[in-house]
């Protein structure tokens, strides 16, 4: 893939023919600014810069954005603070401990930033980011970490303020009116890969295209629910619309496995139906789904075996499509929806974040101990600027680059600001001057933000553009004092990138290891959860892995994919889990007795070696125990107890399949029939 590039066809457009919301993002954001730079030196703030940075840093495309990142940013930078104090108190005196305490400050901010998504992740930044402006200049001077916190807390909050007051007020652009066509593109990707099921074709495509729609938008909703109570009901219509499209996606699966235990007349019979519903479902034909269902009803009662259950699982897809399908129209008017049993949770990898921690932590220390050693004035600004840039970028796919983009935007900058502040600044009086000097190159650099292959050089552009030239009301126009900013700048970023190359903690095969045992850890809590509560936890935990998983696929040797086959073969056991799970969620003490003991050796065989070629008969036993319970139970012969017995036999089938794939090259394995094969 081609790198990114400032100096490309995008810039030279974005300059000369910008778009009608790229000039209102320009002119809002310096309207903002100017407020916050304007009332910060009537304030008499101690750094009238941090407010005016403030608003370049939070400024977003959407109102909603502007206000979900300004509060956690204020968040963050209140909980830097008073931690900051904290430990200026305790060993502000101390250099070492004091430094060993940032940083491990550094690395708790670090490790729960990549493990959180959206601006919750930024606040953690911020809040380790604070400790570091704060507290390092402080520990030359305890006695005023107090004044220099409530200052840094001041000039930020003060910046928020300004953002999102303009944003409010001036041409606001609601994300909630976009979080309709997400939906509706998240609806269509869904039906796609349901469809894709049906036909049997490429496992990869569709569904990864479905996932990504469905967790794009669910990392929109969160925004538009500040927004207002209509930002509000289409959030909570996605939030549901996202657990439909993960059902839609379960149900077509679910007719995939069972169609493969069709005997070969049986799956002639069905395959009307499936060319039916799979040219439905592709050309998103809503209007039609009830009547095909109920042509379905009819046909079940002249069906029998597998034949019957496969055109249950049929009537079960389409009355997920409708599902989903009211769910977007809920979604598009803003209609009340019902009530989702739980939000989705994605996949956390708390060692890969504890690595990442660690690593901001050593190389803070690494800078911290130059600084020390050489005593370097500016020292202080590349110590707290290397924390950041290995806490903001950490958990992105290609840090490094993101690096290398910030630094560009950086050295971009300087020049600029070296003019402005060197040479225009001190020939000029008054606020309006200082404003034009300031505004014509943040206009030009805000115009490029809300381009994506421009915003990774244009933000760092505005907010270092600012810090360089620090307009405040006592100004400083040393040459000397300059370069030595912008240079300490400069080298803490450059360390980062350094680091980043250095230490890539890309993941290996000790990562896939974790997210195998991440599985088969909500596989055997599937065997204890409610499955109402179940559904979206282990769905968009189990999407949020595929996903990873999927992007690094074709990097992956063409004999070391078995993470990619884990990751799809714990999606259906769960699905059949949960599919036994409802089926036999209120039944007879006897068979109640049955299911809980074949769920606690289930539980035992995902909690013990996991799926191995030597483990492949291990759910033999439970399963007929539990088959044999069943039929002798008052389910025998009901649909319940079809789907729970048919839950039964995929399960089998699944583990045995898992079991299969871990087994080493060459090894011969013998194909057992399974229970209720061929019906």
């Amino acid at each position: 893939m081609a790198k990114p590039s400032f100096f490309s066809s995008d810039l030279v457009q974005v300059l000369l023919c910008p778009r009608l919301h790229e000039l209102q993002f320009a002119v809002k954001a310096l309207l903002a600014g100017g407020l916050a730079l304007y009332l910060a030196f009537s304030l008499e703030l101690e750094q009238p810069q941090w407010a005016l940075m403030t608003v370049f840093v939070v400024s977003q495309p959407y109102s909603g954005m502007v206000l979900a990142k300004g509060m956690f940013r204020l968040i963050g930078t209140c909980a830097g603070a008073l931690v900051s104090i904290g430990m200026v108190a305790l060993y502000g005196q101390a250099s070492l401990p004091f430094l060993l305490l940032m940083a491990l400050w550094l690395a708790f901010c670090t490790a729960g930033a990549s493990l959180l998504h959206n601006h919750a992740s930024y606040g953690f930044v911020l809040a380790g980011y604070t400790a570091a402006i704060v507290a390092l200049p402080a520990s030359a001077d305890p006695a005023t970490v107090f004044d220099q916190a409530v200052a840094r807390c001041s000039e930020i909050g003060l910046g928020i303020l300004c953002a999102a007051l303009v944003n409010v007020l001036l041409w606001p652009r609601r994300l909630e009116r976009q979080l309709a066509n997400q939906g509706k593109a998240a609806w269509e990707a869904g039906l796609q890969a349901a469809a894709a099921e049906l036909r049997g074709a490429d496992e990869r495509g569709e569904l990864l295209a479905a996932l990504g729609r469905i967790a794009a938008a669910d990392a929109q909703r969160d925004h538009a629910w500040f927004e207002g109570a209509l930002g509000r009901a289409r959030s909570q219509a996605l939030r549901v619309l996202g657990l439909d499209l993960l059902g839609l996606l379960r149900a077509a699966r679910k007719v995939a496995r069972e169609r493969r235990l069709l005997d070969p007349a049986s799956a002639h019979a069905l395959q009307p139906w499936l060319e039916e519903l799979e040219a439905l479902l592709r050309e998103g034909r809503q209007a039609e789904f009830e009547a095909c269902r109920q042509r379905l009803r009819l046909a079940l009662d002249a069906a029998h075996g597998q034949l019957h259950l496969c055109l249950v699982c049929l009537e079960r897809l389409l009355g997920e499509a409708r599902a989903a399908g009211r769910s977007v129209e809920a979604l598009v008017y803003g209609a009340p929806t019902r009530q989702a049993p739980g939000a989705v949770a994605w996949h956390r990898d708390i060692e890969r974040g504890v690595l990442f921690g660690l690593r901001s932590a050593l190389a803070f220390l690494c800078v911290a101990a130059f600084w020390l050693a050489s005593a370097w004035p500016s020292g202080l600004g590349a110590v707290s600027i290397t924390g950041v840039v290995l806490s903001l970028f950490a958990s992105r796919d290609n840090p490094a680059q993101a690096g290398l983009n910030f630094l560009r935007g950086i050295l971009l900058s300087i020049p600029l600001a070296g003019f402005v502040a060197l040479f225009y600044l001190p020939g000029v009086d008054g606020f309006p001057l200082l404003c034009l000097g300031l505004g014509v190159p943040l206009f030009f650099a805000a115009l490029c933000v809300n381009r994506a292959s421009l915003a990774g050089i244009a933000s760092p552009f505005c907010i270092f553009f600012v810090k360089n030239v620090a307009p405040s009301n006592s100004m400083s126009y040393d040459l000397a004092h300059f370069l030595n900013n912008a240079l300490s700048t400069v080298l803490g970023v450059a360390f980062a990138v350094l680091v980043f190359n250095l230490v890539s903690l890309r993941p290996g095969e000790r990562h896939y290891r974790r997210m195998l045992q991440a599985t088969l850890g909500d596989l055997a809590r599937l065997t204890l959860r409610s499955p109402a509560q179940a559904e979206a936890w282990f769905g968009g935990r189990t999407a949020d892995r595929l996903i990873r998983l999927a992007q690094r696929y074709d990097r992956l040797p063409e004999g070391r994919r078995q993470p990619w086959s884990d990751g799809l073969m714990g999606l259906d056991f769960g699905d059949e889990l949960l599919y036994l799970r409802q089926c036999l969620e209120e039944v007879p003490a006897s068979l109640a007795q049955a299911r809980d003991r074949y769920l606690r050796r289930l539980r035992l065989a995902l909690l013990g070696d996991g799926p191995r070629a030597e483990r492949e008969h291990a759910l033999d036993p439970p399963t007929a125990r539990l088959l044999k319970a069943l039929a002798a139970s008052p389910l025998a012969g009901s649909e319940r107890g079809e789907l729970a017995g048919a839950a039964l036999v995929q399960l089998q089938a699944t583990w045995r399949q898992w079991c299969r794939s871990h087994a080493p090259a060459g090894t011969a394995l013998r194909a057992d029939p399974l229970p209720g094969a061929g019906r």
